[in-house]
This record gives structure tokens, sequence and C-alpha cells, in this order.
């Protein structure tokens, strides 16, 4: 890989909420969830958490599992939780998973085995969030990373070689105000991630196409969702399957077709996410594109 390249032109592995290999069925409903769903949970507990999960969780592989297989970027929702007597911080996406600090702590351990990969943290949705609250997340941060974390600068800037000429390993983007006021934030405008909304492949493949040509109008870091949203009616009909084996399985064949079909560069592809990431081809897919994006540039030369 031509370390002088801009990293935004490359292709990154990415996870569609990255977090939610692990869902704790004991909590409670996450905030951000409707009342139906509420009122769903306090009427049938145990049993409707149980069927949320099989909804809810996107990814199998923890945090060190996508690292060695070589998932880059991270989707991180995060919320307090409510009556919690510890004040802590949790990633949630309809009922809660694990404590913040204990994955980032699980992606600073590989990064300091491994000086020269670099991840990208995605900060994207908050739920019962203060100022308190992103003052304690910023400072977890500052505590795990350090100078681990590159300082928000100009996309076009960021090479591989800079990065590692100045061992930052991290690039953390930020999806509230608060990342103006903090200068290894990355305001969350820098890494858009358009979202398709529809459990129709077809409808999926064209929207990642026409988003595609839009992020020449952007110039920084870009996100392309491989994933497939569920309405309430694909709930219902595949409430005991789950959305792995419901919608992902049953897509995976066009999805994939799209993926091999893509090139980097700053009309590309940039970061690609997907649900459970191990299945099919999707890994090594990807990471083959870098090497034709390099051949490509042996041949102009």
């Amino acid at each position: 890989m031509n370390t002088m390249l801009i990293i935004f032109l490359l292709f990154f592995l990415g996870s569609h909420d990255s977090f939610s290999f692990y869902i704790d069925e004991a909590s409670p409903v996450g905030p951000e969830q409707p009342e139906t769903v509420q009122n769903f949970v306090s009427v049938f507990g145990t049993v409707a958490k149980k069927l949320m999960r099989k909804w809810l969780a996107t990814q199998t592989m923890n945090f060190t599992s996508q690292l060695g297989a070589g998932i880059r970027y991270f989707d991180l929702r995060i919320s307090t939780k409510p009556r919690d007597p510890d004040n802590e911080l949790y990633f949630a996406h309809g009922l809660f998973s694990a404590k913040v600090k204990e994955g980032l702590e699980e992606i600073n351990a590989f990064l300091t085995e491994h000086p020269k990969e670099v991840v990208f943290l995605d900060f994207n949705h908050f739920y019962g969030m203060q100022k308190c609250h992103h003052e304690k997340l910023v400072q977890m941060l500052k505590d795990t990373y350090g100078n681990k974390m590159c300082p928000a600068i100009f996309a076009h800037e960021v090479t591989l070689q800079y990065l590692w000429e100045k061992e930052h390993q991290v690039l953390v983007f930020y999806h509230s105000p608060v990342a103006v006021e903090v200068a290894f934030l990355w305001p969350g405008q820098m890494m858009p991630a358009p979202w398709a909304n529809t459990t129709d492949t077809e409808k999926l493949i064209q929207f990642l196409q026409a988003s595609i040509t839009e992020r020449r109008k952007k110039g920084s870091f870009f996100i392309s969702q491989v994933v497939l949203t569920p309405k309430a009616s694909t709930v219902v009909k595949g409430v005991a399957s789950g959305l792995r084996e419901t919608i992902t399985e049953r897509a995976l064949p066009a999805m994939m077709e799209w993926v091999r079909a893509q090139k980097a560069g700053e009309s590309g592809v940039n970061i690609i996410t997907a649900d459970f990431v191990e299945l099919g081809d999707f890994i090594s897919t990807v990471i083959k594109l870098n090497y034709a994006l390099d051949e490509g540039e042996d041949d102009t030369t």
C-alpha cells in the first residue's frame, strides 16, 4: 500500500452498530425507543427482550475479533442508563450493550500491539447525554488513547505516512457541537453516512450509487452503508428468526455484487459498513479493492 495516499481515498472496512455483538437482555430499554416498544417490553418482559435482541444485534464478533479480521471503522452509539447508580456510559441500540470504557480499552489493546494500524471511531448518536456526560466521554478518550488520537485537520492532509510519523492511530468523529471545543474531535459532518432506510435490495443499491456521486462535492471521509433496515411488518413476519436470517443472508449475494464493482478514489467508495461482517467474502473483497488501487497507480507511472 502506498503510504503517501490520502486516507480518504482508500477503502476501509466498517461494521454497522459495531458494539451490538453484546446486548444485555437484562438491561432496560434504551431511552431512544418509541413508546410502543417500551409498552411491549413492559407487558412481555424478558421474552420481548429476547425477540428484540434477534433484530438489534447486527454483529457477532467482539471488537478484538473485528479488528483481527480487518475492521477499521466502528459505528458507536452512546447512552446513559436510567437509574444507573454508577452513572456509566454504555453502547446502546434499543437495549444496552457493554460499558464504553471497556470497549475503548479493548480497541486500545489492539492498537498498542499493532502500532501501524489506524482506526476510525465514529460517535454518531447520543442518548440521554448532558454536558457532564460529554465531558466524561472526552476525558475517557484522553485517558485511553492520549497521543494516539489525530487532531482534526483537513482530510486531504492525512496520509498513512503522516499518521505513522506522528504516531497517531485513532481518528475520532463526534456528531455533536462539543466537537468544535476539542482539538482531537473531528466534526461529524466530516464523516457523512447517508442511510437508505429500505428493506429492498435494489433500492439500496440505487441509493448507494447515487450517494457516491454526491460524495464528489464533500471532500471528506464518506461511508457507504450496505445495510438493509427492517420495517415493523418485516419484524412481525420474521419475529422468531431475526435480522440475519430474514434479511442479511438473503440479500448478501446482490450486495456483494455491488461491492465488488466499486473503486476507491475521490469519486469512489471510502468506508463500507455492513451487518454481520463475517458473512460471505465481504472482508476479503474490500481488502482486495485496495490492492487494485495500487495496481492502477502502477499502470499510470
